[in-house]
């Protein structure tokens, strides 16, 4: 995701990281790397977690660097707060991801350019078959496809929605190295998972299970992840032609600009 940024000429004067623990703080490095002087927003959805982000991601006070960081604000920004909205493997584990997307629209700017990643629906597969064959609960939650995301970013206020995917398979060292990288990776919000605690002689049937389904020369597990990656671009209002129209002073500006030569911002 960080390499495609190259094609973006819009270089964000404020930019929204959105929950960086899931999808790793070593992208909030190169993206501070490449916009440097630009201020922050992390979002994360609780105060444990926004705790712990902020002692990952604030540099030690001994650190020259940090005297003349940009702001890093702990907190969602505003509505056309940001210029840039980057959201690293968070968007699949949300129970409404339509009303999710309608809040990164809101929060960019007019041709502010939202920079996403989730897992598709291939997504475990041989997992899926496994847990179906034993006669199990589902492992996993549904993932959406990649086309239907495009048209929820349309309906959401988005334009120009790019989506593509790729197909990663993952070894590990055993089944139990396989449940622990699972178990970092999310939890599962299926409605039919199972209800209560699991015992040891579940763990134990579960890691036989996971060596007889898939496994791989040398006991290594194997593991399909689809990653779908997505970017798009808030729309510009649009102006409705009524008997009585109420804009804001930001809302007259953008329908002032429309028309104009499309400025450099975009790919």
């Amino acid at each position: 995701m960080e390499e495609r940024l190259q094609w973006i000429k819009l270089a964000p004067q404020s930019w929204c990281h959105w929950e960086p623990l899931q999808g790793g703080t070593a992208a909030h490095r190169a993206l501070s790397q490449r916009y440097p002087g630009a201020a922050c927003f992390v979002v994360e959805p609780d105060a444990r977690r926004s705790a712990a982000a902020a002692l990952a991601l604030h540099k030690p006070w001994w650190n020259p660097a940090r005297w003349n960081a940009p702001a890093l604000h702990f907190e969602p920004p505003g509505d056309g707060a940001v210029q840039m909205l980057w959201s690293n493997m968070a968007l699949h584990m949300a129970a409404d991801p339509q009303a999710l997307l309608q809040t990164w629209q809101r929060a960019l700017a007019p041709d502010g350019f939202l920079m996403f990643s989730c897992l598709g629906p291939d997504t475990l597969r041989g997992l899926r078959e496994a847990w179906r064959a034993a006669g199990w609960p589902p492992p996993a939650h549904a993932f959406t496809d990649m086309h239907d995301w495009g048209d929820m970013l349309v309906n959401s206020g988005f334009a120009e929605p790019v989506m593509d995917m790729e197909r990663i398979t993952l070894t590990f060292a055993g089944p139990q190295r396989a449940l622990q990288e699972l178990r970092g990776l999310g939890r599962n919000l299926h409605v039919a998972r199972f209800g209560g605690l699991r015992g040891r002689d579940w763990l134990a049937a579960m890691g036989q299970l996971l060596g007889q389904a898939v496994p791989m020369a040398s006991d290594q597990i194997a593991l399909e992840f689809e990653v779908i990656y997505g970017h798009a671009f808030k729309a510009r209002p649009r102006l409705t032609i009524k008997s009585e129209t109420s804009l804001s002073l930001e809302e007259m500006r953008h329908a002032l600009q429309q028309g104009r030569a499309t400025p450099g911002g975009r790919a």
